[in-house]
């Protein structure tokens, strides 16, 4: 019953959807715009970089809350799952952002909300992410690959920190989180299939913090 209730809690706060309401409060629906996509990297292409810095935040802090809520609800009650009970909240979280069923299920890729997980699970996941990410964003440019090598990272690590003991959890409980933690990587690259297919092709398309891109610029004025 606790698995179902962090669940439900993190699609709520999932529900959220930061890019479609900044998107809305500008006059447009962000999904008709860019990729498509209602995330940051959409909206950094369509309104620029403080939109997008904006939508991140909130992306992330959805997923933050909800972990947190849950650590708070079930974390003297449950210290023995704790941690399996705080994946719950953030796959919910996750879920919700990538699916939101007032939107049709169309939501964004869940990779701000993931930083959010990565944020609010364990320190010691941070400081792989970030320089995952973080590395292969500067040097490349591309959203997708280091958001796909931090999924790649994150799976890697919770598995060598719960088999270190890290998590204080019994096998049975363990693999149920690498179960939880496969399954979101596994979205994360279905959500990325055309990211992939453009990345193999040499085609993607490169993000950059620092100025709008041609199109994003057009699709702002359109809003005016």
């Amino acid at each position: 019953m606790e698995r179902i209730i962090c669940l439900l809690i993190g699609y709520a706060f999932g529900l959220f959807q930061t890019a479609y309401i900044y998107g809305r409060l500008h006059g447009i629906d962000i999904r008709n715009y860019g990729s498509g996509n209602a995330g940051t990297t959409n909206t950094l292409r369509v309104f620029g970089t403080k939109a997008g810095l904006l939508v991140l935040v909130g992306d992330i802090m959805k997923c933050i809350l909800a972990v947190v809520l849950v650590s708070c609800l079930f974390g003297s009650s449950h210290p023995e799952m704790v941690y399996l009970l705080k994946l719950y909240a953030a796959m919910g979280a996750i879920v919700g952002h990538n699916f939101p069923f007032y939107l049709k299920f169309k939501g964004g890729k869940g990779i701000a909300a993931t930083a959010g997980l990565i944020l609010s699970f364990h320190p010691y996941l941070i400081p792989v992410g970030v320089i995952l990410f973080f590395g292969v964003f500067f040097t490349t440019h591309y959203v997708s690959l280091g958001s796909l090598l931090v999924y790649t990272g994150f799976m890697v690590e919770l598995i060598i920190l719960g088999q270190s003991g890290v998590f204080r959890m019994t096998q049975p409980l363990l693999n149920e989180m690498y179960v939880l933690a496969a399954f979101l990587t596994v979205m994360a690259f279905y959500k990325h299939r055309e990211n992939i297919k453009r990345l193999l092709s040499g085609t993607e398309r490169k993000t950059y913090l620092t100025h709008k891109s041609e199109g994003a610029e057009q699709n702002a004025e359109n809003t005016k």
